[in-house]
């Protein structure tokens, strides 16, 4: 549900990411679990046929800017979604922020900004619902069922929590982090989302939601046989995973991304400072040569451009030519964004009041959840 910033290196446009054994695995459980998407054409045809039948549920943790890897890893699929008619919700999960860090430091600047560029990259507010974690108290009631269908064995295999607590900052494991995988299940279901756009990384989570799902429908069925929530799928965006400056997975806590809200000269400075190599020539080998790969990479998504075609190009004009070109892509691409950001950012006025709305709509759908599943569970 997180955006999807792991990568082990970059991939061609429009190539799906390599295999990830582990995430792999988890999502191999159901053959039906993931669909692989980069455009219209990789949709399931039902989807395409009657996308206002359909409900989407993602969102970010409000830790820090959104960047470069949010905004081709999820940000433009989502704005897609949406404009097929796919009905969205935006999870910004600030009870979240404390499963890796003892504070939640500028929480509400954060999340505002997390909206400002939410509506920036395209999300229309009037036609999604963009709420917080902590202000649908019922949503997070549904973690106490969803946790007695989870054994502890089963938090601790999932890779992702894993990965997470290696970059964690704090000493210990906190309950928060080992649960997180259903934290999100709740996040998904109580909405009744059927569609999960995730990264590759984050699809064990998913079948976490997934086996919530199905245990608890098998274990409290309606009388009538029916159940209470559908089996959510994985979206896997197949856009290629950028790498951060310093070569690494770009991570808005790592000190390597270059934000949507950064300005011009700071996006040319970042990117000046950005890993390549030695060799003059400028060439597209991701395995061999990733951080060059990752720069030719980013120009062509801002371009709509192979890789190869731009690296040819620059030739023997070594690193200093491909920052510039670089540079000059990103914030070309990003010129219209980023006016829109600053319209948007001077109204906090508005910013609140769509968290506002999101949030009372939000409510009312975990009420109801929360009422149906204390029926069919027997509860006064």
């Amino acid at each position: 549900m997180t955006s999807p910033t792991t990568t082990n290196g970059p991939a061609a446009p429009n190539a799906a990411p390599a295999a990830d054994p582990d995430a792999t695995a988890a999502a191999n459980a159901d053959p039906s679990a993931a669909t692989v998407l980069t455009g219209p054409a990789d949709l399931d045809q039902g989807i395409r046929d009657d996308p206002a039948a359909h409900r989407v549920l993602t969102g970010d943790r409000p830790t820090g800017p959104l960047h470069l890897g949010h905004y081709f890893g999820s940000l433009r699929n989502r704005v897609h979604l949406q404009r097929l008619g796919v009905e969205m919700f935006l999870v910004i999960p600030d009870y979240q922020v404390i499963t890796d860090r003892d504070l939640a430091d500028h929480l509400a600047e954060h999340t505002e900004n997390l909206v400002v560029d939410y509506l920036a990259t395209g999300i229309d507010a009037d036609r999604a619902t963009i709420f917080t974690h902590s202000s649908v108290p019922a949503l997070n009631q549904l973690l106490l069922p969803f946790l007695s269908l989870v054994s502890v064995a089963e938090l601790h295999r999932n890779p992702t929590v894993k990965d997470e607590i290696a970059h964690s900052s704090q000493a210990a494991v906190n309950g928060l982090m080992l649960t997180y995988p259903v934290h999100q299940a709740a996040d998904i279901l109580f909405c009744k989302a059927d569609l999960v756009p995730v990264g590759k990384d984050q699809l064990p989570h998913l079948e976490i939601a997934r086996t919530v799902a199905r245990r608890f429908n098998e274990r409290y069925p309606h009388p009538d046989g029916t159940t209470v929530f559908p089996r959510p799928r994985a979206l896997l965006s197949a856009a290629p995973l950028l790498l951060g400056t310093d070569g690494g997975k770009m991570s808005k806590s790592r000190g390597n991304s270059v934000p949507l809200a950064a300005d011009e000269d700071t996006t040319a400075r970042l990117l000046k400072g950005a890993r390549t190599d030695t060799e003059r020539r400028i060439g597209y080998d991701p395995v061999g040569r990733p951080e060059v790969s990752n720069l030719l990479l980013l120009a062509g998504l801002c371009q709509d451009r192979a890789p190869e075609e731009i690296a040819e190009e620059i030739g023997d004009g070594g690193a200093a030519a491909l920052k510039r070109t670089v540079t000059e892509a990103v914030n070309e691409h990003l010129r219209p964004i980023r006016a829109r950001r600053a319209e948007l950012a001077a109204d906090r006025g508005h910013i609140r009041q769509v968290l506002r709305t999101g949030s009372e709509r939000a409510n009312a759908i975990a009420d109801a959840t929360l009422t149906e599943v204390r029926a069919v569970m027997g509860s006064l």
